[in-house]
């Protein structure tokens, strides 16, 4: 790996395990056994990391969000499930760069660059959503009206977008998949009062999943 990869690999580690503000190029240079100037030749300062960092997320989270605005998930008969997977993915990667939303308020102040393209990709989840509760909507799975279609996509991205943050505040480091699964079930609670029989189904093995990972975690 590339010196200048290995960096950004490495500060995205260190920026998720010990939090961005309390990281310093001294502290990714020293986790890297480099001389500072060795880093600074390939980044001027953090502020390039972080920039850079953003960009690969942005990259990455951007062409996830946009499969079910191009086309339907889970379109089939008995994949209707995709679309919750879905969710999965979408976490997952936002898992990936946590330290983004673990410190968000003081990174959009501080980078008004990536304050700008996070409110794009906050309205991509948006669409993102959007297209999934409406493609739901057109195939009977779940039943509501236009306007509290709306609002349940409002309150789902709301839940999306902050979701890291409540938890991280809520419960410190915990195991990812745990955040991650009560991420999905968090936005699954909010539909579920609109599905039908068969995929309230699938919501309660999703609880019942939940439960069994908190009980192993506790033991």
């Amino acid at each position: 790996m590339k010196t200048r990869d290995r960096i950004l690999v490495t500060s995205l580690a260190l920026f998720n395990e010990e939090g961005e503000a309390h990281s310093t190029t001294i502290d990714i240079a020293n986790e890297l056994d480099i001389s500072p100037g060795n880093l600074y030749y390939h980044f001027k300062g953090k502020d390039q990391i972080i920039a850079e960092l953003f960009h690969q997320y942005e990259v990455a989270l951007s062409g996830t969000l946009a499969a079910p605005i191009e086309s339907p998930l889970g379109s089939e008969r008995g994949q209707v499930e995709d679309n919750w997977y879905f969710l999965y993915v979408v976490l997952e990667e936002m898992y990936q760069y946590r330290f983004f939303y673990h410190n968000l308020d003081d990174i959009l102040q501080r980078y008004p660059d990536i304050r700008r393209k996070f409110r794009r990709l906050m309205q991509l989840k948006r669409a993102a959503l959007f297209a999934i509760c409406q493609a739901l909507m057109q195939q009977s799975v779940i039943d509501t009206e236009d306007q509290q279609l709306l609002s349940l996509v409002d309150n789902m991205t709301l839940v999306l977008n902050f979701w890291l943050n409540y938890d991280q505040l809520l419960h410190g480091e915990r195991d990812p998949q745990i955040t991650i699964h009560q991420g999905v079930l968090q936005l699954l609670t909010m539909v579920a009062p609109y599905l039908g029989e068969e995929q309230i189904t699938f919501y309660r093995d999703c609880e019942s999943i939940y439960a069994d990972m908190l009980a192993i975690d506790d033991d």
